[in-house]
C-alpha cells in the first residue's frame, strides 16, 4: 500500500509515469524503506496505464459488490405460556455492573504530528 500511495501522490503531483526511483524518493522523504520486489511489480503492472482510468474502472467494479447487509430478522416475541410471566421475572439474571477500565494514555505515547 505504501508503494501505491507514493505512486498516486506522484501522479497527483503531475508525474504521469513515475519510476521506481521516484517512488523510492517519496518514501525515503518520510523515512520509509521501499521493498524493491514489490515496487518493481507495481511499476511493471502500472506501466503504460492511465491511473485515472484504472480508478474509474475499479470504482465501477466496486459498485457491483454487495456491501452491508439486508439486516437481521426481528427478535422473536416471548411466548406467553400459562404462568410464564412470574417464572420469567424470577429467572431474570441480575445485571452486571460495568467494569471500570484503567485509565490509559490514549495517544500511546506519541502524537499525530510528532
Amino acid at each position: 500500500m505504501k508503494h501505491l500511495a507514493a505512486y498516486l501522490l506522484l501522479g497527483i503531483g503531475g508525474n504521469t509515469s513515475p519510476s521506481a526511483d521516484d517512488v523510492k524518493g517519496v518514501l525515503s522523504a518520510v523515512g520509509i524503506e521501499a521493498d524493491d520486489d514489490r515496487l518493481d511489480k507495481l511499476i511493471s503492472e502500472l506501466k503504460g496505464k492511465d491511473i485515472q482510468e484504472l480508478i474509474s474502472e475499479g470504482s465501477t467494479k466496486l459498485a457491483s459488490v454487495p456491501s452491508g447487509g439486508g439486516g437481521g430478522g426481528g427478535a422473536a416475541a416471548p411466548s406467553a405460556a400459562a404462568g410464564g410471566g412470574a417464572a420469567a421475572a424470577e429467572e431474570k439474571a441480575p445485571e452486571k455492573e460495568p467494569e471500570k477500565e484503567e485509565e490509559s494514555d490514549e495517544d500511546m505515547g506519541f502524537g499525530l504530528f510528532d
